[in-house]
C-alpha cells in the first residue's frame, strides 16, 4: 500500500479526487475564495441547503455534504483558524483541521482528497507556516495510517503559493511519497 502528496495549480471545484476540501467558516455560509469557488461550482443552492442542516462547525473541525455537481462525490467543509499572531493556538487549530478532513474521508471510503491551502486567503495565516503546519499534518496521518492508501492533492491558483508549498513538500517528503514509521 501507498499514499502520495502532490501540489497542483488547478482550481480546486475541478478536481476528479473522490472528496475536496471547503475552507469554511463556522457558519458553513458562502464566502469568497476558495468558498465561493465550491459552493459556485457544486450549486450554490443546494450546498446552502445542506449546510444549513448541519448548522454549522467549530473551528479546527470539518463536517461532510455531497458534492452535488462537482466531479468530487463529497465536500469537506474544514475551518481553519484565523491568524491572531500564532499564540492562540493556531497551530494546533490548523492541524486539527487537516486531520479531522483525512478522518472523515478515511469514514466515507475516499482513497484521494483534494485540499486548498485552508486558513491562508482571507484568514490570513502566514503562507510559509501554513504550508508547513499542513504538509506535516498529513503526512503524520498517512504515516500512522498505512492500512489506508490515500492520494492527497493540494489545488492552489497562485504559482508562487505552488513554489513555496514544492519547496516544503521536498523537504519534508521524498518526491511525495510519504515516509512511513
Amino acid at each position: 500500500m501507498s499514499s502520495s502528496i502532490k501540489i497542483i495549480q488547478s482550481d480546486i471545484a475541478a478536481l476528479t479526487t473522490d472528496c475536496v476540501v471547503n475552507a469554511a467558516n463556522e457558519a458553513l455560509a458562502q464566502g469568497s475564495g476558495v468558498c465561493g469557488a465550491i459552493f459556485k461550482a457544486a450549486g450554490a443552492a443546494e450546498l446552502t441547503d445542506a449546510c444549513r442542516r448541519i448548522g454549522g462547525c467549530r473551528v479546527g473541525s470539518a463536517v461532510i455534504t455531497p458534492g452535488f455537481r462537482l466531479p468530487a462525490k463529497y465536500i469537506i467543509h474544514a475551518v481553519g483558524p484565523r491568524w491572531h499572531g500564532g499564540g492562540a493556538g493556531e497551530p494546533e487549530q490548523l492541524r486539527s483541521c487537516y486531520r479531522a478532513s483525512l478522518g472523515l474521508a478515511r469514514e466515507y471510503g475516499c482513497h484521494s482528497i483534494g485540499f486548498p491551502l485552508i486558513s491562508a486567503g482571507v484568514f490570513h495565516y502566514p503562507l510559509h507556516e501554513a504550508w508547513q503546519t499542513a504538509i506535516e499534518s498529513v503526512t503524520a496521518y498517512l504515516a500512522e495510517n498505512p492500512d489506508f492508501d490515500m492520494d492527497v492533492v493540494f489545488a492552489v491558483r497562485d504559482p508562487e503559493k505552488l513554489r513555496q508549498g514544492q519547496a516544503i513538500l521536498d523537504s519534508v517528503t521524498k518526491n511525495g511519497s510519504v515516509p512511513v514509521s
